[in-house]
């Protein structure tokens, strides 16, 4: 479990870092993030105690970090719900905690990259006054935004997430089997000791 871990944290790491550079002219890093995959993953695979906590304190540690080189409030609506987004993807990952695998996990994870997407995005149409609030606002809401907030329209987010969250569901399934196969090799190895001491 501790590669596992460790590739969280890389990821929040590298989540602070695309998000300090992402002003600097380096739009395409935006949101290559792979929130929804940690919760997915998380949820799917650690003991109970870690199965929210982990990714949630996760994100609220690089919001932090982020909101406060921008100046921007740590708790408002937006991030509340980006929250309540993640958890949502976080019930999908218990859901399929007894049989997360390769072929369970990946499709989940364009699941709840598209979870995520829909009910962030859905939420700015709503509570966004720059949106007209019919059928046209919330299309603009989910393929381009709005101009004054980034130059990177929304399905670019989109797109990138999928990229990331898919990326990193294989590589912390990759690391979870790992992680099981090496203790089992130790436990079959501590087992047959005596035995060849005897």
């Amino acid at each position: 479990m501790i590669p596992a871990f460790l590739l969280i944290f890389s990821a929040a790491a590298y989540r602070i870092t695309t998000g300090l550079l992402i002003h600097s002219g380096a739009s395409w890093l935006s949101n290559f993030a792979p929130l929804a995959a940690i919760a997915l993953c998380s949820a799917a695979y650690f003991p109970k105690k870690y199965k929210f906590s982990v990714p949630l304190i996760t994100l609220f540690i690089s919001d932090a970090v982020i909101n406060f080189h921008y100046g921007v409030p740590l708790l408002d609506p937006q991030i509340l719900i980006r929250y309540a987004a993640l958890a949502l993807v976080g019930c999908v990952g218990v859901f399929l905690q007894n049989r997360a695998s390769l072929k369970t996990l990946l499709p989940a994870s364009i699941a709840g990259s598209t979870i995520f997407y829909a009910v962030t995005n859905a939420f700015s149409w709503l509570n966004d006054p720059g949106y007209a609030k019919n059928f046209a606002g919330l299309v603009q809401s989910l393929t381009i935004g709005l101009p004054q907030y980034s130059v990177t329209p929304s399905w670019m987010f989109f797109r990138n997430s999928l990229i990331s969250d898919f990326v990193f569901t294989l590589l912390f399934v990759v690391c979870m089997n790992l992680g099981r196969s090496t203790e089992k090799s130790r436990a079959r190895a501590a087992r047959f000791r005596p035995a060849a001491a005897a």
